[in-house]
């Protein structure tokens, strides 16, 4: 048996240990740092932000968030939920500038069940697609092949979603 090592996947595991509070989401204290680039931030709303997932199911998968620590969808503000939204169109056309997908996937999971790897604070993953990106490496190898370095990828999209934050008239 072949056996392929990962051990970048050990910060991932440790990552999802969190004991539900604040000072220990990833989604309340990246905010807080000075250094978009280093922690992967995109974007930055009055309500909600953008960063890249450090652990993609793709290249250029974004997860985009609320501020405020909340794991319910029904205790978000008419605000918040506007601007998570939005962010989730400029995503979309971010990714369809710099990376060119055939399709994307949207989601929300809400608690562990629902397969929430952060369960205690909600976020939206946009994930770009492209045909036949489903390949023996992740069929056979449980492997995902990503072509490009998450800085450089999130240097693209912070550049392309200043592009597309104003809609077309």
């Amino acid at each position: 048996m072949d056996v392929l090592r990962a051990p970048w996947r050990m910060e991932y595991i440790n990552s999802t240990k969190q004991n539900g509070n604040e000072e220990s989401c990833i989604f309340c204290f990246y905010p807080t740092l000075a250094n978009d680039a280093e922690n992967l931030i995109i974007a930055r709303g009055e309500t909600c932000f953008a960063l890249l997932n450090k652990f993609p199911y793709s290249n250029g998968h974004i997860l985009i968030a609320p501020y405020r620590h909340t794991s319910e969808m029904t205790s978000l503000s008419d605000q918040e939920k506007l601007e998570l939204l939005s962010f989730s169109q400029y995503s979309i056309n971010a990714l369809k500038s710099v990376m060119n997908p055939d399709g994307f996937n949207l989601g929300i999971n809400l608690g562990k069940v629902a397969g929430a790897g952060i369960d205690q604070h909600i976020h939206l993953h946009v994930v770009p697609r492209w045909k036949g990106d489903t390949n023996f490496m992740s069929v056979t190898a449980e492997t995902k092949v990503l072509p490009e370095a998450l800085s450089d990828t999130r240097i693209k999209l912070a550049e392309a979603w200043h592009c597309s934050e104003k809609p077309a008239s």
